[in-house]
C-alpha cells in the first residue's frame, strides 16, 4: 500500500492535543510519539516546503504557535492537516509521522542549525511567496 512499508507499524491513536499543540500517535508496535506542530508544520512533506528536488528545501520560520485547524484522514495509509497558517498541502503518511516521531530531537537539532547558517529567526514571520520583502533568502 502507498506510503506503508511492509510490516511497518501503524497508527492504533491519533489524539490532537490542541493546548500543548501536539499530535499524540501511537503505533502498533507500542510507541507513543508526541509530535509538535511546529516540528510537523516545518518538515511538512509538501513541494512548498521541501521542494522540487535536493536543496530545493524552504526554510520555515514563524512556526512556533501554529495550530491544526483540522485533520483529514488519506485512504488508509496518512493523515492531511490544515494549519493555522493555511497550510495544508502535506500527506503525513504513517511511516513519516513514525520517522518524525522517532527522529524529532534529530530534526529539531537540523532545524536550528538550518536557521542559523541562514541567520534566520524561529519567529520571524516567512518572506512573502514570490520573493518580495525585506529579507534575502536566496533565489527561488
Amino acid at each position: 500500500m502507498a506510503g506503508l512499508k511492509v510490516g511497518a507499524p501503524t497508527p492504533q491513536a491519533i489524539t490532537v492535543h490542541e493546548a500543548s499543540r501536539v499530535l499524540e500517535v501511537g503505533f502498533s508496535d507500542g510507541a507513543t510519539f508526541r509530535i509538535p506542530f511546529e516540528l510537523m508544520r516545518v518538515y511538512s512533506p509538501s513541494a512548498e516546503v521541501q521542494g522540487h528536488g535536493p536543496g530545493q528545501e524552504v526554510l520555515q520560520t514563524g512556526k512556533r504557535e501554529v495550530t491544526l485547524v483540522h485533520l483529514e484522514p488519506v485512504g488508509n495509509y496518512a493523515v492531511k492537516p490544515t494549519f493555522s497558517d493555511g497550510h495544508e498541502s502535506g500527506i503525513f503518511s504513517w511511516d513519516y509521522l513514525y520517522e518524525l516521531g522517532q527522529q524529532q530531537d534529530v530534526l529539531w537539532t537540523q532545524y536550528t542549525e538550518r536557521l542559523a547558517a541562514a541567520g534566520a529567526d524561529r519567529d520571524a514571520p516567512m518572506a512573502p511567496k514570490g520573493g518580495a520583502g525585506g529579507h534575502a533568502c536566496g533565489s527561488h
